[in-house]
């Protein structure tokens, strides 16, 4: 964002997981004190639980009766230091669990759950996760009894279960196994902004300055959000259109529909009360900006009477939604279509709509008296539920027809708080529900082909006819849609011969469909699958490497298996492992290379040995020649790397926008070589250049070869969970 004119600047793409983080906002950007613990990240990411542990193996091991006991009890054990609104802490949990898994985005599969990143700036002291860190604090007896059995990631979600069943409300199930991470993860890209939300900050669908979607990858509508503002774009209560469609699009980035809008939002809000009752300038620091005798403890007021139980300020917003706030009844869509609301504002100043000659039985116990009754409100963004015709035929809908309305949001709170877990085999514990749902994507079980077989199938692929190339692009396109951010993608399941990856541009439909076809007619009993990854293990062998392990058992997903919806967000609009970048864009190639791999969880080494033996194999989309610096095309040499730093070169920009470039001879000036900056980049950046340098040296080119075959077999058996989890559900 331009500091004069507030205009955002470069518009990355929304399928390759977009901008990193580097340029976005730093939590040292935010918290210019904050301790710098990742001047130790070079000596590897915190864990102290160690490489060999297995949390699958702990958590099997959890007395998971004993754990959801103790939640249970949890849930009326009103502590003085941070009392329960109603006596009960349910609705505060389910908020909790609802903030950790919403910040999911499906165009990255970044966010979410999966690791336990709300105890972790930035998000722990986002002004959306208010008064979280108490939640946490809550949980902390609970998490110290149980220890490694159970990850804060998992007791996150366990808890907001445990809160919405304590409640009455309906569960569709659980699964366990998210395993914690114990830093920031610093590849996620939050958004440029430097500012808050309501702090004078646009938000990012803005019309009237040429913002027509949510740049990138992103997918809350303000930084500093879960979702949207709920008093209203930009804060305004009035813009009714513009709320609707920040609901629609925000829900829509993180993978929900206007039915599971509406049941989440009507769900959410039949339990707990928003808090607004104080002054909100007396709140102090958020959590990462704290000094030492806070303990993490953010947000602490400086009223005389702590700003906690009745005066708690959080969203700023203050009242219940239902009047029954501590248990679940189909009391919200009531009050919201029975009754006409007038704008009013909290007392912390907040815009809320409330009820206009509300019916005394229709109001809501006070938090701290049940003796009292004050009126319910509802936000602007509730509003939309009513005043948007589409919202509201649902609405209406759920109202005459309340078990509609529970199965509704049972799923789509299971779709919220698992959206991010991939496949379902990584599903631990005893509430694993049965039916398979299709944002799971499911691949039906494989079965392991014979030694008989492999050799019949591979013998056959290397006398068809089909290139190196050929079979590299085909087996690198199947598999590297993995994303290890929400284990999604992969070769598992073949969906690379199913819409929308049959026709993605990036994998030249036309020469796939011809690669699949026969594939398809070779591989007998062989999924499809297998048959697309021995093809890639064929064309290494038939370039120059040795002992490419192949493992087999994978399966072949439907058409009716596959959200094309969902799956269309993954289409890179850029490859550099594949030299494509069809378009310019604000956002160097160079930095989506890294973000590319980063998703594929490679490493710097793996990274540039893939780079360099892809280019030389022939993988380039469109066969173009760029980068493919050999005259041994399709065979498995360090050539790329050998000529790259050959001084006899001179590089020189081809065009105005410094995306490619030509090598001339220095003595003789005759064109050499043509490159990319996905290509350059590894000998104009030091760290690149010197891995680079290690497979250009004498004697590098045996490293190269067997480095670039283990890269690649990680990234073909990237998704094999359904072989390292069989352990855990036999």
């Amino acid at each position: 964002m331009d500091a004069k004119t507030g205009e955002m600047s470069g518009c990355p793409m929304h399928g390759d997981g977009g901008m990193r983080a580097l340029l976005g906002r730093t939590n040292k950007d935010w918290w210019p004190e904050m301790l710098a613990t990742e001047i130790l990240n070079p000596n590897g990411p915190s864990n102290p639980m160690g490489d060999d542990f297995d949390y699958a193996e702990a958590f099997n091991a959890l007395d998971y009766k004993a754990l959801k006991e103790d939640l249970h009890a949890l849930m009326t054990d009103s502590q003085p230091w941070w009392p329960a609104d109603y006596g009960h802490y349910g609705p505060f949990f389910i908020r909790m669990a609802w903030h950790a898994a919403g910040t999911y985005r499906t165009a990255d599969g970044r966010g979410g759950a999966n690791s336990g990143q709300q105890r972790f700036a930035p998000l722990d002291s986002w002004p959306d996760n208010g008064n979280l860190d108490k939640a946490r604090r809550l949980l902390w007896p609970v998490k110290q009894k149980y220890g490694q059995h159970i990850s804060w990631a998992d007791l996150f979600i366990m808890a907001g279960n445990v809160a919405i069943e304590s409640m009455g409300g309906p569960i569709f199930g659980f699964g366990g196994g998210r395993a914690d991470v114990f830093e920031p993860e610093r590849d996620i890209y939050w958004g440029s902004e430097d500012k808050w939300v309501n702090e004078g900050v646009q938000t990012r669908i803005a019309p009237e300055h040429g913002y027509e979607q949510i740049e990138g990858p992103l997918a809350a509508i303000q930084m500093g959000l879960i979702y949207v503002n709920p008093e209203g774009p930009g804060g305004n209560p009035h813009d009714d259109e513009g709320a609707a469609r920040d609901l629609r699009e925000t829900f829509k980035r993180m993978a929900m529909n206007d039915e599971e809008i509406v049941a989440l939002t009507a769900g959410g809000h039949t339990f707990g009360k928003a808090h607004g009752n104080g002054d909100a300038s007396t709140l102090g620091a958020a959590p990462a900006g704290g000094d030492l005798a806070a303990q993490g403890f953010g947000w602490v007021s400086g009223e005389k009477h702590g700003g906690i139980g009745e005066h708690t300020v959080t969203s700023g917003i203050e009242g219940a939604w239902t009047n029954t706030p501590d248990r679940w009844s189909e009391n919200y869509f009531r009050l919201l279509l029975d009754y006409d609301y007038e704008l009013v504002q909290s007392p912390a100043g907040a815009n809320q709509w409330q009820p206009i000659d509300q019916k005394e039985e229709d109001m809501a116990p006070a938090a701290w008296d049940s003796s009292k009754k004050v009126p319910t409100m509802m936000t602007t963004a509730d509003m939309q539920m009513k005043r948007d015709p589409g919202f509201r035929k649902i609405s209406e809908k759920f109202r005459n027809d309340h078990e509609a309305f529970r199965d509704a949001f049972a799923r789509a709170w299971f779709k919220l708080t698992h959206r991010d877990m991939g496949p379902k085999i990584r599903y631990l514990g005893p509430e694993v529900p049965q039916e398979d749902l299709i944002w799971q994507d499911p691949v039906p079980e494989g079965t392991m082909p014979s030694d008989s077989l492999i050799s019949e199938v591979k013998a056959k692929i290397a006398d068809s006819g089909l290139t190196v190339s050929q079979l590299i692009k085909t087996a690198w396109a199947s598999a590297s849609t993995y994303r290890k951010s929400d284990h999604r993608g992969g070769a598992n399941g073949a969906r690379i011969a199913l819409s929308p990856q049959k026709d993605w541009h990036v994998n030249e439909p036309a020469n796939l469909q011809k690669v699949l076809s026969t594939l398809d007619g070779l591989r007998g009993d062989m999924s499809l699958a297998d048959a697309i990854v021995l093809g890639g293990v064929v064309a290494l062998e038939k370039a120059g490497a040795t002992d490419v392990p192949f493992t087999g058992g994978r399966g072949d997903a439907t058409q009716e298996q596959t959200d094309v919806e969902s799956f269309d967000w993954m289409e890179p609009e850029a490859d550099a492992f594949r030299n494509y970048r069809p378009k310019k864009m604000g956002v160097k190639t160079e930095e989506m290379m890294l973000d590319r791999a980063s998703l594929l969880g490679l490493s710097v080494p793996e990274m540039t040995v893939l780079i360099g033996g892809l280019r030389v194999l022939g993988a380039n989309h469109g066969e173009r020649g760029h980068g493919h610096l050999t005259e041994r095309s399709g065979q498995l040499t360090n050539d790329f790397f050998v000529h790259l730093y050959d001084m006899t070169n001179v590089w020189k920009s081809t065009d105005d926008s410094d995306e490619e470039y030509v090598a001339t001879d220095r003595a003789e000036g005759r064109e050499k070589w043509h490159a990319t900056r996905a290509d350059l980049v590894f000998g104009s950046n030091a760290e690149l250049r010197a891995v680079g340098e290690v497979y250009a040296q004498k004697g590098g080119e045996e490293k190269f070869k067997k480095d670039f075959v283990k890269a690649w077999t990680k990234v073909m058996d990237a998704d094999r969970f359904d072989i390292s989890y069989r352990k855990y559900h036999s």
